[in-house]
């Protein structure tokens, strides 16, 4: 009688260790299921359109405010291919429009490529070549900061630093503040 206890003892306790085991099993296969968010597909590209108000340029001549003589605003939109979450190429094309003296134009066209170098909390920071149709060529810093992020779109502020060269003009370096939604 004892030798049987054993081992009913011995059934219950390889039966129980065999559930647990089991229920181990599950939570991990849950649990691993549940919290596992596929990684980010790149290269992946997204697009961007936002409207930049030139704030002011410092050249040999001095400072010259934006909003002095006339009034300047660009329309910048590109397409981004971010190849990682820290790296990314950006294409850009700017119109910008020019009021002065009652007269309203498109004052030049510009071609902006650049990289992008993308860092924690939304911010990045964008170096761009400068092409203008009005002959102006240089590059320009850009400061970027994600404001909102939704499902499929985010608002951003930036900060542009544009250094400029040619066309029989004085170097110049200005800034501007651009505002814009990315998708």
């Amino acid at each position: 009688m004892a030798d049987q206890s054993k081992n009913l003892g011995k059934e219950n306790r390889e039966k129980l260790i065999y559930v647990i085991l089991l229920i181990i099993a599950a939570i991990i296969v849950f649990a691993e299921s549940g919290s596992a968010q596929p990684p980010p597909a790149y290269p992946k590209v997204t697009g961007y359109f936002s409207v930049v108000q030139p704030v002011g340029n410092w050249n040999s001549n001095g400072f010259s405010s934006s909003f002095s003589g006339g009034y300047s605003i660009g329309f910048p939109f590109g397409l981004n291919l971010l190849k990682s979450d820290s790296f990314g190429v950006s294409f850009e094309v700017a119109p910008n429009i020019r009021s002065e003296k009652n007269i309203t134009k498109v004052n030049s066209v510009l071609f902006h490529p650049g990289a992008m170098f993308r860092f924690k909390q939304g911010f990045t920071f964008i170096g761009r070549m400068a092409f203008e149709t009005n002959g102006r060529f240089g590059f320009t810093p850009v400061f970027n900061q994600r404001l909102i992020k939704g499902k499929d779109a985010a608002m951003f502020v930036s900060v542009p630093i544009p250094v400029r060269f040619g066309n029989g003009l004085p170097s110049s370096i200005g800034t501007g503040l651009q505002l814009g939604v990315s998708f």
